[in-house]
């Protein structure tokens, strides 16, 4: 049984990927399509069902890379480390998503574009209900996009193609939605994409650990070794770990500043520029001035990344 799952290292990639995505899928529908139907709280049903889908995709994360790939640890191999320079780019990460936001909102209420509301009595729950939130997207969409998707791309693929391919697939998985609502929104695809393409390179930043001129070699450690013995693989041994601190930081901190500003209803726009230059529903992500804010994050990060184009 073993001998045969170690010969799904050798399948084509995109084989891979519906191999697992299946096997995840296989198990969770049985029990999450119940969840939707029998819950009267659509959000309560979302959360347990979505946690049960989180928690199945650790347990099978770690079988996949024992049994597949012969190797004991895949989520460190993906970047998810608890050390303290993780613990530096996550506090950074976080620091530079709700600056980053905050001086979006600030840029646009001097120009007159929003007013600022006084802040509501329950803030402290807001800000901690939105840190809890901020901190379970983040986590899971970085260990899922940046993590596993990355990996088993970068096996088949060369870093630009893995790049824009995970980052084209996370855009595209967030905009499942209805045709009609698809082409009003249209405006955030490009935003998601930049954020996508934002936190791969977040994965290899250097800055402040490391100096641009000495590219991490102390940080960055080649991963080939540890599948060395393994005669079905194929990752490409010039791809580098990385380190998922700091792309979790960035968007658990963009996510937080964003609930705190909407559900705690802290600006109004006033209307006198188009949606589509603050944002369409009041969403910063699908409007021009979210993607100049993003493409010039995306710029910084990239310019601190060690990434490899080979």
């Amino acid at each position: 049984m073993s001998k045969n799952l170690s010969q799904i290292a050798s399948y084509p990639t995109l084989n891979r990927i519906a191999i697992f995505v299946s096997i995840l899928l296989g198990i969770w529908l049985p029990l999450g399509i119940p969840i939707y139907l029998l819950s009267q709280d659509s959000n309560s049903a979302s959360i347990i069902a979505l946690t049960l889908l989180y928690s199945e995709f650790m347990i099978l994360v770690q079988l996949w890379g024992r049994r597949v790939y012969h190797y004991p640890n895949l989520l460190s191999h993906y970047g998810l480390k608890f050390d303290t320079q993780s613990l530096i780019k996550f506090a950074l990460g976080l620091v530079l998503g709700i600056a980053s936001l905050t001086l979006l909102f600030v840029v646009e209420g001097l120009s007159g574009w929003l007013t600022w509301q006084s802040p509501p009595e329950n803030l402290f729950r807001i800000l901690g209900e939105g840190l809890l939130v901020a901190l379970g997207i983040g986590f899971a969409e970085e260990l899922f996009f940046r993590g596993w998707l990355l990996d088993e791309l970068m096996r088949g693929y060369s870093f630009q193609r893995a790049l824009w391919g995970s980052s084209l697939i996370y855009a595209g998985l967030h905009f499942i939605k209805p045709w009609a609502e698809i082409l009003r929104t249209w405006p955030e695809f490009p935003g998601l994409v930049f954020m996508g393409l934002m936190f791969v390179w977040g994965k290899y930043i250097i800055w402040p650990i490391s100096q641009p001129d000495n590219p991490g070699k102390s940080e960055f450690k080649s991963s080939s070794n540890s599948y060395s013995n393994n005669s079905n693989n194929h990752f490409n041994s010039n791809w580098q770990q990385g380190n998922l601190g700091f792309p979790i930081g960035l968007h658990g901190g963009l996510v937080w500043a964003y609930y705190l500003v909407n559900v705690g209803n802290l600006i109004r726009y006033t209307g006198k520029v188009p949606e589509w230059i603050t944002g369409i529903d009041q969403n910063p992500l699908a409007g021009i001035m979210g993607l100049l804010s993003l493409g010039a994050i995306a710029l910084w990060v990239k310019k601190y990344s060690v990434y490899q184009s080979k």
